[in-house]
């Protein structure tokens, strides 16, 4: 139902050759090709199989087509994924027979730099942490209280995970409201495509709050695998106890620095980086002489934790855990002075002596929670206060995060407006959106010291950009370099926007054997008026700010047309309220993930009618429809609601004309415009 499914092949010999893990990826390689290119052809084999460390030790690109022609391939003929599989058993055999027998590396072997071994050792101290937590934060949940506590000694947590439920409960454990529970399926005995529904708006839902779930599938969950299992709950509950290392929640943290400039440095840092300059701050006025980097070696002869304690609690201090030379009973009393914060119940002293890294985070974060011991100076908080972004600036800027860390890229983005400035960040992004767009040889990695590699690398992102027929009228690469706020989320925009056009314009070009032909945002609109005409609804979207939409009832009716039984009518408000407005906008949200659909706006984009983001969810939903159109023979006939050609794109880099109404492309003009007037 969705990307995130198991890999499935209609022929079990061929299913039975691969793992999941080597399907998903040769899967991932050939979609690539296909959505570049618009189909796979036996001709595009060579360079895709030449990467394979399957093939690479021993045969270039010129020597496996010339095992493909001795196989009697026709290099034009197109391929479907299984065709593609089939190919690949075949030149593995014949790449076997031509090394004289020597059995080639296994064809997991170039998985190596992104998987792990096929044998995970389960660390029981994380596990039993997790499902303390679990029990902790969901005994009085209607639904899970009947199956908790949960016995961490046990497959009890696995079983759980099996039907979707609890990790979506977890989820808004750790973002409250992330996910409308209306949308999650809970009745006793789940068919196997309600709990695929459960998953799949679990793992969508886990993107937008910030996981990386780049390696799990639905299938995955199904059968509970304990390292995929235990990773993604790790990811969950971190979001959940660092939520307050930043300055829009506790802007007392602007203690740490001294300047605007240091201020600025700490916009930039990940929480938990945040979380170790606070300790480091605390600990050095504790008088503590060493720098703790990790949340592992640094910390495993417990000296920094009491130093910790003993600074941030006075009234539970202990000489006697600085005086004991033996680490395991120096952690057993910074235990018990951690309880008397209420601190308790993530690590045992055996994992602060072991160093267990996600323990010792979780410890600190929860001290972080119960006693912060920073001073509300009221001077300061109102710079760290001036600091902190509008609200939609905040949520535009949260989905483009989002949205980078998505994709898989090497970086992870923790601010956009800081952690771009060097360029880094977006020729990654450029790369996976426009392979082959950006020349390395010309890129500066970070770390960055000379300011103008910084400007030249921001300058090649201006470049590709307008290569790529964005609107960058006055716009240079110092722009991004300098921080202008209002043009990085323009140029964003538009990233995101080609990314979008981009897949859809592919993946209909694989469905009607057709190339070339552009897909618009008034393509993109008439395509979802017409789908709610043909289910017999009647409400229409004028424009991507049609007002209208603020209440929620296109957008359930489009959905519902693109999977009738997607949506329980019977939960539906009218959204004459505001409150009411809420309800439809949080539903339809985890309904279009529930779906399938990646998305990363917030209920108040809709209810708001955020243009750009209202076009987000509409294209999402559409590339999902075309998806599974794609997967019947009749896909070309069910696609003619949107038109065969449009104009191409403007190739001076100016806006392009609007074909429908109000249609907007919302580029950097508007942006340009709006920051001349605000610097």
């Amino acid at each position: 139902m969705s990307g995130f499914v198991g890999v499935l092949v209609s022929d079990p010999w061929l299913q039975s050759q691969f793992t999941q893990v080597e399907l998903r990826s040769l899967k991932s390689k050939f979609v690539s090709t296909r959505t570049q290119c618009g189909s796979v052809t036996v001709g595009d084999l060579p360079p895709i199989f030449a990467k394979l460390r399957a093939f690479t030790e021993m045969f270039n690109e010129d020597g496996i087509k010339a095992m493909l022609g001795e196989a009697g391939f026709n290099m034009e003929e197109e391929l479907d994924f299984e065709s593609f599989l089939k190919a690949y058993i075949n030149l593995q055999s014949r790449a076997t027979k031509k090394s004289g027998g020597k059995k080639l590396k296994s064809s997991v072997s170039f998985l190596k730099a992104a998987t792990t071994t096929f044998h995970h050792n389960i660390n029981e101290s994380e596990k039993a942490s997790y499902v303390s937590h679990i029990n902790s934060y969901l005994a009085e949940d209607r639904f899970l209280k009947k199956y908790l506590p949960l016995d961490a000694a046990t497959n009890d947590l696995f079983d759980l995970v099996k039907d979707g439920v609890l990790l979506c409960k977890l989820i808004n454990v750790a973002v409250p409201g992330t996910i409308d529970e209306r949308a999650i399926n809970t009745k006793g005995t789940l068919n196997p495509w309600e709990r695929n529904e459960n998953h799949t708006l679990c793992l969508n839902s886990a993107k937008a709050i910030g996981c990386t779930v780049v390696n799990i599938g639905t299938q995955d969950l199904v059968e509970a695998r304990p390292h995929l299992v235990l990773g993604l709950i790790s990811q969950i509950i971190k979001i959940q106890l660092l939520a307050d290392l930043n300055l829009k929640k506790t802007p007392q943290l602007v203690e740490l620095v001294d300047d605007s400039k240091d201020v600025e440095e700490l916009l930039g840092l990940g929480p938990e980086k945040v979380l170790l300059k606070w300790m480091n701050f605390h600990l050095k006025k504790a008088g503590y002489s060493k720098q703790v980097t990790n949340f592992s070696s640094d910390v495993k002869d417990g000296e920094a934790y009491a130093y910790l304690l003993n600074a941030l609690a006075p009234e539970h201090s202990s000489p006697a855990s600085l005086d004991t030379k033996d680490p395991t009973e120096r952690a057993n009393m910074v235990l018990v002075q951690a309880e008397k914060l209420d601190c308790k119940g993530y690590l045992t002293s055996k994992d602060i002596v072991e160093g267990s890294p996600n323990l010792n985070l979780a410890f600190v974060a929860q001290i972080f929670q119960h006693r912060n011991g920073l001073s509300a100076d009221t001077s300061k908080m109102s710079f760290a206060e001036m600091m902190t972004d509008d609200a939609q600036t905040s949520r535009e800027e949260r989905c483009f995060r989002l949205w980078i860390n998505s994709l898989g890229t090497a970086t992870y983005v923790n601010n956009v407006f800081e952690d771009i400035r060097n360029g880094w960040v977006l020729l990654e992004v450029l790369d996976k959106v426009s392979p082959g767009s950006v020349n390395w040889k010309l890129a500066s990695k970070p770390p960055i010291k000379m300011p103008f590699r910084k400007v030249e690398n921001c300058n090649q992102v201006i470049q590709i950009g307008k290569d790529l027929c964005f609107s960058l009228v006055n716009v240079a690469g110092n722009d991004i370099v300098q921080g202008n706020k209002k043009l990085i989320l323009a140029y964003l925009w538009q990233l995101m926007r080609f990314t979008m056009l981009q897949l859809l314009k592919n993946l209909r070009s694989h469905s009607s054997h057709s190339q070339g032909k552009e897909i618009t945002d008034a393509d993109i609109l008439k395509w979802a008026n017409n789908k709610v005409k043909k289910a017999g609804r009647t409400s229409q979207m004028e424009s991507f700010k049609d007002k209208n939409l603020s209440n929620g009832i296109f957008f359930l009716e489009l959905l519902s047309a693109v999977e009738p039984r997607v949506v329980n009518w019977s939960v539906v408000t009218k959204g004459e309220t505001d409150e009411d407005k809420k309800l439809n906008a949080t539903y339809i949200i985890s309904v279009a993930r529930k779906l399938g659909c990646s998305i990363f706006l917030l209920p108040e984009d809709i209810i708001e009618v955020n243009q750009k983001m209202i076009l987000t969810l509409t294209a999402s939903i559409m590339y999902w429809s075309l998806q599974q159109q794609g997967y019947s023979e009749s896909s070309a006939a069910e696609d003619s609601d949107v038109p065969d050609a449009s104009p191409p794109p403007s190739v001076n880099g100016e806006k392009e004309e609007v074909l429908v109404g109000e249609v907007s492309n919302l580029t950097v003009d508007d942006a340009v415009s709006d920051a001349t007037k605000s610097y």
